[in-house]
């Protein structure tokens, strides 16, 4: 895969903006009827995040308005392990992949989620190497994805609750704006954040060796992951990594940015990301 040789150190928010000062800087969703008393109901207890319109996966599933395979689509992979000796100590998994708003929600999610735990996204065939266990939730509608993102602390579907609390981390991809993210539009970057320190300099590291920019997320509360009910710090050791992707730098990554196409066209921006993430897992 594509490899620039270029290294450069990883970046606050506060490095990119003073570094592209003066640089030429380029230019509410409807629920359905039906979200709002089930919603309420399946979600009891729990707030809903602003911008979203269900409290919970559990409040999503339990919408009569949707129907997954339509609306949605989950798709997971836990990896068999056996323990059939009574001496032999249990090998738990050492890291799950997570896209909890893949598909249409946030765009690019989803493949990168499959190609990080070891999947090529065009057919789900091993890319050689390590593989991890892998857990998406996907907007699969041909409009208003947006409708089905949870935020990540109300993230509550079973099995990714139990692939990650059987893990001892855990990754998520998301994606954000430049806006949200702080920077000038048009900057392709990616911020890390996430409650494993080790984790996230791993990956600050590797990200920046291969001229990726990288931002601690730290200096952005909003996209830092560091609430210990966000899922992906829901593992054995309490701690995990968050990406968040901004716009540019997801756009860069596939040829033909649709749903149904971003599988097969993936280029050497998406690979590059890619093989850095893999290498800071293995490395960390």
């Amino acid at each position: 895969m594509d490899r620039r040789g270029v290294t450069v150190p990883y970046l606050s928010r506060r490095g990119i903006l003073a570094a592209m000062t003066g640089a030429a800087v380029g230019p509410a969703a409807v629920g359905s009827a039906a979200v709002g008393s089930t919603a309420a109901q399946a979600g009891a207890g729990r707030r809903v995040a602003a911008g979203d319109l269900y409290p919970s996966n559990t409040a999503l599933y339990a919408d009569p308005a949707l129907v997954e395979g339509t609306d949605y689509g989950r798709r997971y992979r836990r990896h068999a392990r056996y323990d059939d000796s009574e001496t032999t100590v249990t090998q738990y998994s050492v890291t799950v992949v997570l896209a909890l708003h893949g598909g249409g929600i946030e765009p690019g999610t989803s493949e990168l989620c499959h190609a990080i735990a070891g999947y090529h996204p065009a057919d789900l065939a091993p890319v050689g190497g390590q593989i991890y266990d892998l857990w998406t939730f996907e907007g699969i509608r041909s409009t208003n994805n947006g409708d089905l993102h949870v935020t990540s602390t109300h993230c509550d579907d079973p099995v990714a609750l139990s692939l990650c609390a059987g893990a001892h981390r855990a990754v998520s991809l998301h994606g954000c704006t430049t806006t949200q993210a702080g920077l000038p539009a048009g900057t392709a970057a990616v911020l890390v954040g996430g409650r494993d320190t080790t984790l996230k300099s791993a990956l600050l590291t590797a990200y920046a060796g291969v001229g990726i920019v990288a931002i601690d997320a730290a200096g952005t509360p909003a996209l830092a992951g560091t609430e210990p009910s966000n899922i992906v710090n829901r593992t054995l050791t309490g701690a995990g990594a968050q990406l968040e992707l901004t716009t540019p730098m997801r756009e860069a990554m596939f040829t033909t940015n649709t749903r149904p196409r971003r599988r097969y066209t993936t280029t050497a921006a998406f690979w590059r990301f890619v093989e850095a993430t893999r290498a800071a897992l293995a490395g960390a």
